[in-house]
């Protein structure tokens, strides 16, 4: 990494230690997903990210949005079912999920991102002083799996190689 990424995710990291911060003192269920996610699975930074992704659950959507922003964060509204964030210059994304009766994790306004009932580990990883929860790595590879039909984009390469990753890391929990 060249010192433009090295700061880029010294800022990110700053940003996710005080989002993290916000939601253990509310006491928010918070999940780490995306390339993030993968890097605190590792325990090590990989690459450089373009933005910092999170889940928690819909019922601490208003709560959340007004915690970030009397935290400095600028809202940016993008569905019903997802609330975008910007402060520094780094952008942060919460998506948000419900529980069915049944225990079935719902993403909300995503129908074809089918969540296994054990998406939602509570198993903190740790980088960098930052502890937090993470989705399964199963979770995280469905994501990327259906990430093209989803988007309607095709994969990128920074979203193949996070699935090698990915299925290593399966491999080696197995």
């Amino acid at each position: 990494m060249d010192n433009r990424e090295i700061g880029t995710g010294e800022k990110q990291l700053k940003i996710l230690r005080e989002i993290n911060e916000i939601c253990l003192s509310h006491k928010f269920d918070l999940w780490l997903r995306g390339g993030w996610a993968i890097d605190f699975l590792l325990g090590k930074i990989t690459r450089l990210h373009s933005d910092i992704d999170l889940v928690t659950l819909i019922q601490y959507r208003e709560r959340i949005e007004k915690a970030m922003v009397n935290a400095g964060f600028k809202k940016i509204p993008v569905s019903e079912f997802q609330t975008d964030f910007l402060k520094n210059d780094i952008d942060v994304s919460f998506v948000f999920v419900r529980l069915s009766a049944d225990g079935n994790i719902i993403a909300n306004g995503f129908p074809d991102w089918v969540w296994g009932k054990d998406a939602l580990s509570i198993q903190n990883y740790h980088l960098q002083g930052i502890s937090i929860n993470v989705l399964n790595p199963h979770q995280l590879l469905q994501e990327k799996k259906v990430y093209e039909q989803g988007t309607g984009r095709k994969l990128r390469p920074k979203d193949i190689e996070s699935m090698k990753i990915i299925q290593g890391i399966i491999s080696s929990i197995s």
